[in-house]
């Protein structure tokens, strides 16, 4: 494929609208949606749906469609939608728009293997985002974020100025849609988190709870662990309890010593972040309580 195929390829996947919806589960509301989209002129280029359960259950679907052809702008498409289908069937629903690339802020503290993992993917342009900002405690990353050419912002947290430093952060991240704690080691309060009201992914190694706190690749070697791995989650109040997006694990044995672990977690960790990042970018999360469902 030469380089003016690739581009109208890519000029035909962006020019897809997705179509996010969560309701009580009854009868037609595949029908409606669907009828509603070809009545407009749209083309549907794909659609799962699921429900808890079909007496009473919570209906979730995902759908893409082609903007070409469609008769309404896009205001007034989501305003037809929500007066014909959106209300009649009680939903929670929202449109967003393939070629509205969605700004991502990374906070990272000193480890950054999964910064890095990132900022990769996004230069290498695997990652349909525009990351704006690196934010972090701590220097160490700084010339590393810069030579990907992105705003590198320091700013250090003690006990005593952690509201400032609260308030210093928040006040950069206003205009972001996704931030992503890409090993940030500090644990945000919940007025932060209720100032920011945007979505926050975290990653973490699944020893928890049995290892929390410091060094529990040690302690779990100590232990013989079996089995480690990494938990991507959408981040809430409640310490590493949000909706979990993404995990992955692997098998371990006597034979892996500390390092070998400490390697193999830390793999884990970039691949789980990477692929719950993706699944959120692309519009493929439905937040249901404190579950998900990923399309």
């Amino acid at each position: 494929m030469d380089r003016s195929d690739q581009n109208a390829t890519n000029a035909g996947r962006l020019n897809i609208a997705r179509l996010l919806i969560s309701c009580s589960d009854q009868p037609g509301i595949v029908a409606a949606v669907s009828r509603f989209l070809f009545e407009h002129g749209a083309n549907i280029l794909d659609a799962d749906q699921h429900t808890t359960d079909p007496e009473g259950g919570v209906f979730f679907m995902r759908m893409e469609f082609q903007l070409d052809g469609l008769d309404l702008g896009r205001g007034e498409l989501e305003q037809a939608f929500g007066a014909t289908v959106g209300e009649p069937f009680g939903m929670d629903w929202r449109l967003s728009y393939a070629n509205r690339r969605k700004r991502v802020a990374l906070l990272v503290s000193r480890e950054e293997h999964c910064l890095l993992d990132l900022l990769w993917r996004w230069r290498s342009g695997d990652l349909d985002a525009d990351v704006g900002l690196v934010v972090s405690n701590h220097r160490d990353a700084e010339r590393d974020v810069e030579s990907f050419g992105v705003p590198f912002l320091h700013v250090p947290v003690a006990k005593e100025s952690k509201p400032q430093a609260e308030a210093e952060i928040l006040r950069h991240l206003r205009g972001f849609d996704l931030v992503v704690l890409a090993r940030y080691m500090q644990i945000l309060s919940g007025d932060f988190l209720a100032a920011l009201d945007t979505p926050m992914i975290n990653i973490h190694h699944s020893f928890l709870p049995a290892f929390a706190g410091a060094d529990p690749y040690r302690r779990a070697s100590e232990r013989g662990v079996k089995i480690i791995g990494a938990t991507a989650h959408y981040v809430t109040e409640e310490l590493d309890a949000g909706p979990i997006i993404e995990q992955d694990v692997a098998r371990v044995s006597h034979r892996d010593s500390l390092e070998e672990l400490v390697r193999i977690g830390r793999d884990i960790e970039r691949i789980v972040l990477a692929r719950a990042v993706s699944r959120h970018l692309a519009d493929r999360v439905l937040v249901h309580e404190n579950r998900t469902v990923v399309f």
